[in-house]
């Protein structure tokens, strides 16, 4: 098969769908790779080290798509490139579609086979495309949390930690997931007085027994949010509802009730976000400020650390790209049920029941889609 590489075009996003040694991987199996020229060249790998994987060195971004049977990028496809899918290419990449009606229209119209990392899962019923980014955008939060916290970004002036004599940030972070359980471990880790939320007494057992008295676990009810968000000087926003769009537990009228210069982190903002006021922001330009609490909702926020992004996320995509390649989608998806819950759009069709029901799509189950 003919795999593609494009150059990531959302703004700063320096990710690469395929680094060298997945290309080389692939080489190994008879499959044939191009990439877009300067592909990689945001986290440090050259054109030259693609051709020294094996891979061939395209000009444009249209003769990746023209080329190419399967497309492996990393964020979702920006309106140009939708319109340059085909009919039964493989678009494989995070796609995120449930708050993003205009792409959908556009994967529908291309009759493209669009499998989305965020909804491929795993057999415990995790998301193991999806985990490697929650990690890094989990610890992310409280770097970014703590640095808006200082005066100069419009912060309260807390330093996380505090120092002896004075007390440390009050941290609350709303889920206890992937993206929750590392933003816990930082802000732990950098002496905060922490507090999770989450719906799941089970979660919050597993989370009791894995940081004890350093931790305090709460469960998610309307009042909880609004009584330990009104006391936070830093807020995480991680919680997930996969393939479909965040729940809001932050209303506008508990931030008239926080301090002003506290920071909100949205994690949860390609999916739409979880406070009512979020709304997607980019690196350049992160943060926004509405009744004086910093926002920071930057929707790809893996992206600032491109280099150990590019390389974990590959470590997980990787067997999946090579299922694919290896065994055209049809036999794929009809052999791996895991992957199949990643078909999200097949030639027109929305088979994400999720994205179907937040979209207003009729839902057509995958196998039936494809005919397996």
């Amino acid at each position: 098969m003919r795999i593609g590489v494009p150059k990531e075009i959302k703004a700063h996003e320096y990710r690469v769908g395929l680094v060298p040694s997945s290309v080389r991987e692939l080489i190994y199996h008879g499959h044939e790779v191009i990439i877009e020229t300067n592909a990689g060249a945001g986290i440090g790998i050259s054109d030259a080290d693609y051709q020294k994987a094996g891979a061939q060195i395209k000009s444009s971004a249209q003769e990746i798509f023209e080329q190419a049977e399967m497309i492996v990028k990393v964020k979702e496809p920006q309106p140009s490139e939708t319109k340059m899918l085909k009919e039964d290419q493989i678009l494989f990449t995070y796609l995120h579609l449930a708050p993003d009606p205009e792409q959908a229209e556009g994967l529908i119209k291309s009759k493209c086979v669009a499998i989305a990392y965020e909804t491929v899962t795993d057999r415990t019923g995790g998301l193991p495309l999806l985990r490697p980014m929650s990690e890094v955008a989990g610890r992310m939060s409280i770097q970014v949390g703590a640095y808006n916290l200082e005066k100069y970004p419009g912060g309260s002036g807390v330093l996380l930690g505090g120092v002896p004599g004075v007390e440390p940030a009050h941290v609350v972070v709303l889920g206890g997931g992937v993206v929750g359980t590392n933003a816990l471990r930082m802000s732990i880790g950098l002496e905060a007085d922490v507090t999770v939320i989450d719906r799941s007494l089970t979660r919050l057992q597993q989370l009791d027994a894995e940081f004890g008295s350093r931790l305090n676990t709460i469960y998610a009810t309307f009042d909880a949010i609004e009584r330990y968000v009104m006391k936070a000087d830093l807020v995480i926003g991680a919680v997930l509802v996969p393939g479909a769009a965040a729940p809001r537990l932050v209303t506008r009228d508990m931030l008239k009730k926080m301090r002003p210069g506290s920071v909100l982190v949205d994690v949860a903002i390609d999916q739409g976000g979880c406070f009512e006021t979020s709304r997607p922001t980019t690196h350049d330009n992160p943060t926004y400020i509405v009744d004086g609490i910093v926002h920071y909702c930057v929707a790809n926020m893996p992206g600032g650390v491109a280099r150990t992004s590019a390389f974990a996320l590959n470590n997980a995509t990787l067997p999946f790209v090579l299922a694919l390649a290896n065994k055209g989608y049809k036999k794929a998806l009809a052999e791996d049920p895991h992957l199949c819950h990643g078909l999200n759009v097949f030639h027109g069709h929305v088979t994400y029941e999720a994205v179907a029901k937040e979209l207003g799509y009729a839902y057509v189950p995958a196998n039936e889609a494809v005919g397996f």
